[in-house]
């Protein structure tokens, strides 16, 4: 089964089109709202799954502490329909998935950029 944690702050919109596709979505805002995200990342590391986040705190938490993940995706489509960021992420991440793993992931309207996570 495919798995991700998802932020609390990730739109519902996604999270629900990630579950119609086959994820299996660890979702914060449902199972643990007001966490710590070194607490979310540790949950994602954890379960050896993506976290997939609106908050660029956590390129800050991999890059600059060093902090270990199992793969970050940042979600970046300010401006965008809630349908529209849904279907982009979504589409982004399945097109991609075997490349998430340990890495950081930016997905902005038209890019998606993948790099290695200095702490995965």
């Amino acid at each position: 089964m495919k798995r991700l944690v998802a932020d609390e702050g990730v739109d519902k919109a996604i999270v629900e089109a990630l579950r119609a596709d086959g994820f299996d979505v660890t979702y914060f805002a449902e199972s643990g709202a007001g966490s710590l995200d070194t607490e979310v990342l540790a949950a994602a590391r954890h379960n050896h799954c993506p976290l997939v986040t609106c908050d660029k705190d956590f390129g800050e938490l991999v890059f600059r502490q060093g902090l270990t993940s199992a793969g970050v995706v940042l979600i970046r489509l300010n401006g965008m329909s809630a349908d529209s960021k849904a279907r982009t992420a979504c589409q982004a991440i399945v097109d991609h998935l075997p490349e998430l793993l340990g890495a950081f992931t930016v997905i902005s309207p038209g890019t998606v950029r993948i790099r290695s996570a200095a702490g995965s």
